[in-house]
């Protein structure tokens, strides 16, 4: 429904004054006697004159405007909140619960009747178009997800309400309970709330990685519901070879047991282990009895040698801190005390290296290709030092020192430390630096600077250069009073640990330098979800390239094979896979750049989570609890015709928008065409009764 009100900038006594205008204008042109036609055309076009004269007067001293009021109501929507998972047909009676999604898709004509909208939600499906056929094959329960989603989807919409149909069991997300809804839920209620008679196998804790020839751990922890002084058998195998079992024994309900397996690891790459607890008679469901744990099995650790002339406590600080991190292992060598181990070292530390004594600047030269990192101090000879690196060049003044603290460069972005960390430095104790003039390089990046006393220096104390191999510089001895320090002042080496851990990380990385790069956008997916490669395909100057043809070759550990080819294009580099049972995954990928064959191959995981098996009983009290906090109300599959007369009796009105357009009437097409109407008339009229 249209509302109009005319309104006027000026005073309405001014159409007083255009009517008197418009009267006399068709007065004085039309009140002579000479005319040639008879009194009613006169009339005619006075009258057609005095209408054109008034309007454009009114238009130009009233300057009216037009109000328009539109109104348009808005049916409610009553939305069907459906859970589809498998725990609804795992405790329930199917056909049962078929017949209730036909009695709802009654209920839902029932309601269009009533001039209501009706949309179905269910976990995985906006609005599916039947229900009565829906699939209970959702592996999870996200219910708090769903009731979100159509809030969101209907703001500002006229929602009646939310009907929602489950059987309480969620296991993704928060729980539905906490959310702040501004409809009211009706619950249908399903399955049973009576406890089941079941072991289930709820967690296994793994570490994601292990290092071969490592021993490591495989944490199960089993819940007993039901069978008080029973005792079973905990199984751990690997590719269907049994490799040891134990014995568990439950001293009452609702007991949990924790068994744990010490495994060695004998091959690399992503390994698949099961764990499987024996079922026993009368057991609700065997489903929950197993779960599957996969462990990425590496070759050895990311290898550090630390080089000093003489032992010094900052080398016990360094070697504390590197082995807390089990990625790394630590060698060291002091030419007077040890022998070194030839192997293959990922980093190099030079304590006091080169030095005036000239103790083990010779591996300065062995390891030359080896990313590195120098350690200044006392001894260490700065004119050699110089000539080994580009980073920084140091003029020192007669082997003076000073004693600086640390200030952290915010700029730095090679890699990130939280405020709280950045902040600690500046608390820890002064380094002795050597005294003279800093040079640095446009390849470096600083780290940290030095404060002396209370002023503010640009000369460095600790630095990167990204260079190949990659050099790191630190100016000045005495770390362990830094490590000291913080424990003595927060109980714990945290912040130490965690900045030597990121700089080795970071001096260790391997530059990548393959023209074709196809990867997994994470190294394990759940079974519902699709498999996302991303890919990235380069020139022979490592210029990003597009609108090539790659195919991708996917093995599972059964031999079998899938194929897939697509093609990379700028915005969309991307390729997904649905459809792949859990397992370990080979792929292998090839295209044809600049004329050559590039590859690249990788391993992924799909792994299957059984959420829907841990828990069989259901939960109406959260259910309950969800209604009467939203004004709802909760009824039980039993209870269907009294929750069908609560549904068609609580219709909310129509939700009436309004909305106002103002315009200036001036602007109105239709004025124009009404104003070039009665000129026409008027001019054409007289013209065919021959007067001007």
């Amino acid at each position: 429904m249209n509302k109009f009100v005319l309104l006027s900038e000026s005073s309405w006594w001014w159409l007083i004054v255009c009517v008197g205008v418009g009267a006399m204008y068709a007065w004085a042109l039309y009140s002579g006697k000479h005319h040639t036609w008879n009194k009613k055309t006169n009339y005619t076009l006075a009258g057609l004159r005095f209408g054109l004269v008034t309007i454009i007067c009114i238009l130009l001293l009233l300057s009216p405007f037009l109000r328009q009021i539109k109104n348009q109501e808005e049916r409610p929507t009553v939305v069907f909140a459906l859970d589809n998972s498998q725990s609804i047909t795992l405790g329930n009676d199917t056909n049962a619960v078929r017949n209730l999604y036909k009695n709802l898709e009654n209920l839902a004509q029932d309601l269009q009747k009533q001039d209501i909208d009706v949309k179905f939600q269910s976990l995985e499906n906006a609005n599916p178009k039947t229900i009565a056929k829906i699939p209970f094959s959702v592996t999870a329960t996200p219910l708090s997800q769903m009731l979100t989603d159509i809030q969101n989807n209907y703001e500002n919409r006229n929602l009646d309400k939310i009907i929602l149909v489950s059987d309480g069991i969620h296991n993704q997300g928060i729980s539905p309970t906490f959310l702040t809804l501004r409809s009211p839920v009706y619950s249908m209620a399903l399955g049973d709330t009576t406890p089941k008679r079941d072991i289930s196998l709820q967690t296994v804790l793994a570490n994601k990685v292990a290092y071969l020839g490592n021993e490591f751990p495989l944490v199960a922890e089993i819940e007993n519901n039901g069978f008080s002084n029973a005792n079973t058998q905990v199984v751990l195998s690997q590719n269907g070879q049994v490799i040891t079992q134990k014995s568990i024994s439950f001293k009452g309900n609702n007991d949990v047991q924790q068994v744990t397996f010490n495994t060695q690891a004998k091959q690399k790459g992503i390994q698949h282990y099961t764990i499987q607890v024996q079922p026993l008679e009368g057991e609700f469901t065997l489903q929950n009895n197993v779960r599957d744990v996969y462990v990425e099995v590496i070759d050895g650790k990311e290898k550090i040698l630390l080089v000093a002339s003489a032992p010094h406590p900052d080398i016990k600080a360094l070697k504390s801190a590197i082995e807390k991190n089990e990625n790394y292992s630590f060698n060291m060598y002091i030419p007077t005390i040890n022998e070194l181990k030839e192997e293959k070292y990922d980093l190099v530390i030079f304590y006091q290296i080169p030095n005036l004594s000239g103790v083990g600047n010779d591996l300065l030269t062995k390891y030359k290709s080896v990313p590195k990192m120098f350690i200044l101090g006392g001894q260490s000879d700065l004119l050699a030092f110089n000539s080994q690196n580009n980073a920084l060049k140091i003029s020192g003044r007669g082997g003076r020192t000073d004693q600086v603290t640390a200030i952290f460069n915010k700029t730095f972005t090679k890699f990130n430390l939280d405020i709280g960390k950045i902040n600690f430095f500046e608390k820890y104790p002064p380094l002795s630096v050597p005294f003279g003039e800093y040079i640095t390089n446009n390849n470096s990046d600083v780290i940290l600077s030095q404060r002396v006393g209370n002023v503010r220096t640009e000369r460095p104390l600790l630095l990167v250069e990204n260079s190949n191999p990659k050099t790191a510089i630190l100016a000045g001895e005495g770390l362990w009073q830094w490590r000291l320090e913080e424990y003595n002042l927060k109980n714990e080496h945290l912040t130490f640990e965690e900045w030597t851990s990121k700089l080795f990380q970071y001096l260790t990385i391997k530059d990548d330098k393959r023209k074709l790069r196809v990867y997994p956008t994470q190294d394990e997916f759940l079974d519902y979800e699709k498999v996302v490669f991303e890919s990235e395909t380069y020139n022979d100057i490592f210029e990003r390239v597009y609108d090539k043809k790659i195919n991708l070759t996917i093995s599972d550990s059964e031999g079998k094979t899938r194929t897939y080819t697509f093609t990379s294009a700028e915005g969309n580099t991307r390729f997904d896979i649905s459809g792949l049972p859990k397992g370990i995954y080979r792929y292998n990928a090839t295209c044809q750049l600049n004329g050559k064959t590039e590859q690249v191959s990788g391993e992924f995981v799909i792994k299957s989570l059984q959420l829907e098996a841990l828990t069989a009983t259901a939960d109406h009290n959260l259910l309950k609890q969800l209604s009467q906090k939203t004004q709802g109300k909760f009824f039980t599959q039993n209870q269907f015709e009294a929750f069908k007369k609560a549904i068609l009796e609580s219709r909310k009105p129509n939700l009436i928008h309004s909305t106002e357009d103002i315009s200036e009437v001036i602007n109105l097409k239709w004025i124009f065409f009404l104003l070039m109407l009665l000129l026409m008339l008027e001019w054409g009229s007289r013209k065919y009764l021959g007067s001007y």
